[in-house]
């Protein structure tokens, strides 16, 4: 049984569900961008400005949701600086229970179809190899570009959390809840980070509502002037008992000044805390994006999967 609608909070909630048994018995097959965290913050900071570009579909197997697909279309974004930028091409996110996986030939139907005309890309995991020789089969190939020094392909990260380092953070500077600090300033948090952002109170307002979502887990650094000079909130796995970071920034006046790995040992021990042992962070995995990967690994992190990128540049098949 299948069916294709835009995204609720409802089917968020369903998707984090099937992340969550994935988990719990090949977390490498979990792809990137449909593990429990990733999905609600993507749905949650996109919601409302992007929905109507990105369609979904269900697949279940008696009331079980055993596969899903998250197209997103073609579509305009505006800043906050002003600036437009029209995005020509079409992307996928999908996952695919192992017990089910000849359902990927279908999700990749799908998608052709809703993509229609559009350039196609995707980033299944690189451990699916039933699922890579299936995309290729249906005439996706390995994306060149995203390969490159300076690609777009994820990792990710893991490590336990067994022995977590106390955080320092240099003097005056102070860790604070997005439940303390209040939502004007979780948002301004993200836009100094990230600065110019399509990111907005709406879109702040969307992550709450995200399942899964934890004020007392949003956590800021403030500065002594009262800047907001990093912010990261983390999604909690109850059933698995572990704990991802989605996102991580820090304002650019503010790096190399220690805040954001002090802010992560922080939240290792906060995630201890309310049940986690173990704990996730993905970045861009290329080259020539050492920092985060860096910063990751300065408390303990290591890769344990990447993306495969693939793409589909003709709209025949």
């Amino acid at each position: 049984m299948a069916n294709s609608d835009l995204v609720t909070a409802a089917d968020v909630q369903l998707m984090q569900g099937l992340a969550q048994r994935v988990t719990a018995i090949r977390p490498d097959l979990v792809n990137s961008d449909a593990s429990f965290g990733e999905l609600a913050w993507n749905w949650g900071k996109g919601h409302a400005g992007d929905g109507a570009s990105r369609r979904r579909r269900l697949w279940f197997s008696g009331g079980d949701l055993v596969s899903w697909g998250w197209a997103h279309l073609p579509h305009r974004v505006r800043r906050g600086d002003g600036a437009v930028k029209d995005v020509t091409g079409a992307y996928l996110a999908y996952q695919v229970h192992p017990d089910h996986a000849g359902l990927v030939d279908e999700v990749i139907d799908w998608y052709d179809g809703t993509a229609a005309d559009a350039e196609r890309t995707v980033m299944p995991s690189a451990a699916d190899e039933f699922a890579l020789r299936r995309w290729a089969a249906h005439g996706y190939e390995t994306d060149p570009a995203a390969l490159g020094d300076t690609g777009s392909w994820t990792q990710l990260n893991q490590r336990d959390l067994t022995d977590v380092e106390q955080p320092v953070l240099p003097a005056g500077f102070r860790f604070r809840t997005a439940d303390e600090a209040g939502p004007e300033a979780a948002v301004q948090a993200h836009l100094n980070a990230w600065s110019p952002s399509t990111y907005t109170a709406d879109s702040y307002q969307g992550v709450r509502q995200a399942p899964g979502y934890r004020g007392d887990l949003h956590i800021l650094v403030e500065a002594p002037d009262g800047t907001m000079a990093s912010s990261t909130i983390m999604w909690l796995d109850e059933a698995n008992r572990t704990a991802e970071f989605e996102p991580v920034g820090t304002h650019r006046d503010y790096r190399r000044l220690g805040l954001g790995r002090a802010m992560l040992l922080h939240g290792m021990r906060l995630a201890r805390a309310a049940g986690a042992t173990h704990m996730t962070v993905a970045c861009l995995g290329a080259p020539g994006h050492p920092q985060a990967r860096g910063l990751y690994y300065s408390v303990g992190f290591r890769e344990f999967t990447r993306d495969a990128p693939l793409i589909k540049t003709s709209p025949a098949g």
